[in-house]
């Protein structure tokens, strides 16, 4: 799965259309008295300010290495996805299943009804259009791998949490509307408060998976096993290396990976000789592997050429 060229153009697709969406909801939950309608701005609120951790995160993980922080800030953007994951879980969820609790225990009845299914239409297309947006993106950047798949083997966070996040959004618009018809049907404004719980759930799974992958990058996740093998190939067709054993990679970012081989060299050659296979490894690496921008070499007898 290939996660470079990627840009900022559906994160603010996204922010544009959840701080609209988020004005029209409060003013009719306002109108309204929709605890459904309610949660539901709040959701587009929280999911406004995630997009804008997102971008900061992509903008702090481009600065470059320093004193302090040799390997760069790539991880910044790890951070920022962490952070966002549990906000959707403490804003998004929390809020909505109080909302929805509070709603139950004292039931007001929804006023101007229209008004909210007017809204949750224009959210509906909105977000459809954001969620296309970040569809495409995502589709073209995770090649020929499942979907489930691709999410795990990402390490460009922002694209799949756009996604899932508009896709929770529009599973949450639909569950409003649900709960606010079956609440004008039956007379009843509690399913209006159980609609919230709902959508509160609904936030909370999406929370916990992005929580998930978001810290198995925060913590280090390898490079593609496709990368790996192919710089084991690299040293092992060396002249001069007669085994290749450890072969260990990290992401820092999306764009850089740190690679660490163990090697064992022919013990006849000289410590120039060995000086010059280990330029010449780290020149093909960065011709073939640019995600690749740090690569140490250890030498070490007794190396049996042998898989990760």
């Amino acid at each position: 799965m290939s996660d470079t060229g990627h840009n900022n153009r559906t994160l603010w697709i996204a922010f544009g259309a959840n701080l609209g969406i988020a004005v029209a909801k409060f003013g009719a939950a306002a109108i309204t008295g929709s605890s459904a309608m309610l949660t539901e701005g709040v959701h587009s609120v929280v999911d406004s300010s995630n997009q804008l951790l997102l971008l900061w995160g992509r903008r702090a993980s481009r600065r470059p290495a320093d004193a302090l922080h040799p390997f760069g800030y790539g991880r910044e953007l790890y951070f920022w996805s962490f952070v966002v994951a549990v906000l959707v879980f403490a804003l998004g969820a929390g809020v909505s299943v109080y909302e929805g609790i509070l709603h139950i225990a004292e039931p007001e009845p929804a006023v101007s009804p229209l008004i909210a299914y007017g809204v949750l239409a224009i959210a509906f297309l909105l977000e459809g259009g954001s969620t296309v947006s970040a569809f495409k993106e995502f589709k073209a950047s995770k090649g020929q791998l499942g979907w489930l798949h691709a999410i795990q083997r990402s390490k460009d966070p922002p694209g799949f949490i756009v996604l899932l996040e508009n896709g929770a959004a529009m599973a949450g618009i639909l569950v409003a509307a649900v709960g606010l018809a079956i609440s004008q049907w039956t007379g009843d404004p509690r399913f209006d408060g159980a609609a919230s719980i709902v959508i509160g759930v609904v936030l909370g799974l999406t929370a916990f998976l992005l929580a998930y992958e978001s810290k198995a990058l925060l913590i280090g996740e390898a490079a593609d096993p496709q990368l790996v093998e192919g710089l084991r190939r690299l040293v092992e067709a060396r002249c001069g290396v007669t085994g290749v054993g450890e072969v260990l990679t990290v992401h820092s970012s999306p764009d850089m990976i740190t690679a660490m081989i163990s090697v064992d060299f022919e013990d006849s050659i000289s410590a120039g000789d060995v000086e010059r296979i280990v330029d010449d490894v780290e020149r093909e690496a960065c011709r073939s592997f640019p995600l690749v921008r740090r690569l140490y070499i250890r030498p070490r007898s007794g190396e049996a050429s042998r898989p990760t």
